[in-house]
């Protein structure tokens, strides 16, 4: 996982949200294990305190399955939950805005799929 942090969001919701990304773009499957607390806290420099509360997050979003005296893994079903989650949100806070640009610019579907391409 990437050090370095930005300050519009605490970190422990950082490395909870690069955890989503690594189950999204399928890094992490189903079953995999998460990388340790003690790994990500020392790869990271942050405390292991903060990164048990990104864990805790994940677990209680049922993402994650703690696994007695193993580790924490990625639930079954987690890629499907997030996508369903992701897709409602960039539907409800992304797409409108960018569907208004757009639309302001004067945009139609062959514009878009044609990138790089100067009208």
């Amino acid at each position: 996982m990437d050090p370095e942090w930005n300050d519009s969001q605490p970190i422990y919701r950082q490395i909870r949200d690069r955890v989503v990304a690594m189950i999204l773009d399928g890094l992490l499957r189903e079953g995999d294990p998460v990388p340790s607390v003690r790994q990500v806290a020392a790869e990271s420099r942050v405390n292991p305190l903060t990164v048990m509360k990104a864990y805790q997050q994940l677990d209680d979003d049922r993402l994650v399955e703690k696994r007695r005296g193993l580790g924490m893994f990625v639930a079954a079903g987690a890629r499907e939950i997030l996508l369903r989650a992701e897709r409602e949100r960039f539907l409800n806070d992304q797409w409108p805005a960018i569907r208004a640009t757009i639309q302001r610019l004067g945009l139609d579907a062959a514009d878009l799929l044609a990138p790089g391409k100067e009208s």
